[in-house]
């Protein structure tokens, strides 16, 4: 017979339990740490006074001689902690505890019905005065009656709630019901009371986090280890989580975000999702989840990787915090840029090359063409057409460029314009090497065509080359995706041999803010079919700013990265906050009392939790220099993001990606500026051109809206953007 008392202790922490870990005395809190150890070392300990609750799974031990931990027994020595309770809180009422393995997802649910009735029933008496009987209500319809309750449980609903949800009436109601439920509920509730069919909060909500094999609800061992249980997942969380030095996103997955994190692919693999929704947690979790899997060694087999530089520190310093130094170390946390600047320097050639940026390289296209006398072709024009089809397609001669693809790059051109064109930027290319200046693509398509013939001899070579020379990596993780190049793809293409999570990819065509545009299939990386998943909760950003926010991409269509089309279908807060605001101004002047007041209103802004965000630069010196006139301190968010974390922070609208906020000011939202202007001569020159500017410069609005946590405010001056529908300026000012 097997002695099971000398095997370890399992004791993992639910995921609402931690919250009320949180709200503990600081003394308390440590407490609980502390008897975490001492149960794993020996449950049955004296001190820990350990005792079954009314023939259940639920077990009560002694935290501290005030509370009490309650605990679910989920296997033999393996319990889970869903509670810390005050004593006198734990014994009075033990049917208050409902637990169940939900049949929809096979995760683990424990429901204080006690707290679900106070949610419910606790407005009903005026605050203060518990013997004051209020008057009979008028009783007004409940929220949920055309559904059926196999219709609910259907979507994943915990049956326990059911006759509470039918007590539903009002708005109010349901938001205080779903902080206290079980998150797929919240989220099932929350969905069908936004208008959504049967149908689809069954294909958008429940789907995504269905079990994929049929759920025994006895198998508590195996809910455990579900997805859907969403517990800490070792000891230090815990410790981190009471030191506060964790994020609940290092220890706290949503079922959908750790079935994506967790699942083995054939191949390369693509997560989607609106602002707010977690890619880049997912990348990080992602790629802990790969080196995890490691052979030991000393190498850096994993890339991580991202467009911005400034993101790339942020991945380097969230990943330490995740994973710790030693699987930190196996990854090669670098933005692409700097990745293909490095393979070019190794190489030895062009070293001394001055790079120029974007900006930079047009003029010289302006003044190039000035001096040509060349009119056929504008500057833009030539610029986009060398950077995306020419180097984007590592088109190194005239009938490699006669050859390449050109999707997504406007009006159509005939052959003997592509003759003219490869002569036109033949000889830019070579103006630019007389002068010993080259851009950031060039760079790009130099260490693309120098991996493409590293990959090739080791093709070559086959099973003789052995350690002498290698694919770079074995998995590459990249988080912002849709700001990559052809270029970029064919370079991480050929860094990593084809297989097995071989290419791991989160971003959002809904943010693109650069005119990069690209179809992964053409550059050798499948995502189609049961390799592309979305996220679809937005844990940022309220309801009400992310309503705004998806209504301003109204009438556009976004890529998916592959030739189809991409979708924020589905795209939800479980959060609630206050309506966005909408105000206008005659002149660019009088705008700057809209954007004071408002901060005025807000108050206690000036501790870098609020943020204005306009259309261009020199706007953002007119903000800084009203603000620092009006005594508000005022911190410019720069190339490398803001230059100090105090003070109001004021950038253009491209600075604000990978930025939050409580408060957001979206400042000079006037037609002209957003969109801009100079795109209006395409309307009928390049109408592809046109609609992919205008697109462009929705996503730049989106994403300055999606910026805010709880409070955004748009302002104009003039006539307004046409990207701000009249509908939600109407019911602004019906409120006011």
């Amino acid at each position: 017979m097997t002695d099971t008392s000398q095997r370890p202790v399992i004791l993992q922490i639910l995921d609402r339990a931690d919250k009320e870990i949180l709200a503990l005395s600081r003394a308390d809190a440590g407490a609980v740490y502390n008897f975490q150890s001492k149960f794993r070392q020996n449950p049955q300990a004296h001190g820990l006074r350990l005792k079954q609750l009314k023939g259940s799974r639920l077990y009560s031990a002694r935290v501290t001689d005030a509370y009490r931990a309650i605990l679910l027994n989920v296997g033999e020595r393996h319990f889970l902690l869903v509670s810390v309770r005050h004593r006198s809180d734990v014994y009075d009422d033990l049917d208050r505890y409902s637990y169940q393995i939900n049949r929809v997802t096979g995760g683990i649910e424990v429901i204080d019905l006690a707290a679900v009735g106070d949610s419910i029933v606790g407005r009903l008496l005026p605050a203060g005065d518990p013997a004051a009987v209020p008057e009979k209500p008028v009783k007004a319809p409940a929220l949920f009656d055309s559904y059926t309750d196999q219709q609910l449980t259907d979507l994943g609903v915990a049956e326990p709630l059911l006759p509470s949800i039918r007590r539903l009436r009002t708005d109010d109601d349901l938001l205080r019901f779903v902080d206290c439920v079980p998150a797929l509920t919240a989220d099932v509730l929350l969905a069908l009371h936004d208008e959504k069919t049967y149908d689809e909060v069954l294909d958008l909500v429940t789907t995504p986090v269905k079990a994929d094999d049929p759920v025994d609800t006895d198998d508590w061992a195996a809910a455990s280890a579900n997805p859907a249980t969403q517990v800490t997942t070792d000891d230090s969380a815990l410790q981190a989580i009471l030191a506060e030095s964790f994020a609940r996103w290092q220890v706290f997955l949503h079922p959908t975000q750790r079935k994506v994190v967790n699942h083995p692919y054939p191949g390369s693999a693509r997560v989607s999702g609106g602002p707010g929704t977690g890619k880049t947690i997912v990348a990080l979790h992602r790629v802990k989840y790969l080196a995890e899997r490691l052979e030991p060694g000393k190498d850096k087999p994993i890339l991580l990787t991202t467009f911005n530089r400034n993101l790339a520190a942020d991945l380097r310093s969230r990943l330490l915090d995740l994973a710790g130094a030693d699987l930190s170390a196996r990854v090669d946390i670098v933005n692409i840029d700097k990745l293909a600047s490095r393979i070019v320097n190794e190489a030895g050639t062009d070293t001394k090359r001055r790079v120029i940026d974007e900006a930079a390289a047009l003029k010289r296209w302006n003044t190039f063409l000035l001096e040509l006398g060349e009119r056929r072709f504008d500057a833009e024009f030539l610029n986009a057409e060398w950077a995306h089809v020419i180097l984007g397609q590592a088109a190194t001669t005239r009938d490699e460029y006669f050859r390449a693809r050109r999707v997504g790059r406007g009006k159509p051109i005939t052959r003997d314009d592509r003759d003219a064109i490869w002569q036109i930027t033949e000889r830019f290319t070579k103006e630019l090497d007389s002068e010993g200046v080259w851009t950031w693509r060039q760079i790009a398509a130099r260490a693309a065509r120098l991996e493409l013939d590293r990959e090739a001899r080791i093709q070559a070579a086959g099973d003789t080359a052995g350690q002498t020379l290698r694919y770079r990596y074995q998995h590459i993780v990249v988080d912002e995706a849709q700001d990559l190049s052809p270029t970029h793809w064919r370079l991480l293409r050929a860094m990593t041999p084809i297989g097995p999570d071989d290419i791991f990819i989160a971003g959002d065509t809904h943010q693109r803010l650069y005119d990069n545009q690209v179809a992964l299939s053409t550059v050798g990386i499948n995502i189609r079919g049961r390799r592309s998943s979305r996220l679809t909760i937005s844990y940022r950003t309220t309801r009400e700013i992310l309503k705004v926010a998806t209504q301003l991409l109204t009438g556009e269509t976004y890529d998916d990265l592959d030739g189809g089309t991409d979708t924020l279908n589905g795209y939800r807060s479980l959060l609630h906050g206050a309506p966005p605001t909408f105000r206008g101004a005659p002149t660019w002047a009088q705008e700057r009392d809209l954007i004071i007041g408002q901060l005025r209103a807000w108050a206690n802004t000036s501790d870098g939790s609020a943020a204005v965000c306009v259309p261009t630069r020199e706007y953002v010196s007119d903000v800084i220099q009203w603000l620092t006139d009006d005594g508000i301190q005022a911190v410019e968010i720069g190339p490398d993001g803001p230059v100090r974390p105090d003070g109001v922070h004021v950038g253009t609208m491209h600075r604000f990606k990978g930025l939050e906020y409580q408060r957001v000011i979206i400042a000079g939202a006037s037609d002209g500026l957003v969109p801009r202007r100079a795109i209006d001569h395409y309307r009928d020159a390049d109408p592809k051109r046109y609609q992919q500017e205008r697109a462009r410069d929705r996503s730049r609005l989106f994403v300055a809206a999606t910026r805010a946590r709880d409070d955004l405010a748009v302002f104009w001056h003039g006539p307004r953007s046409p990207f701000l529908p009249a509908s939600l300026v109407q019911q602004d000012a019906a409120r006011s």
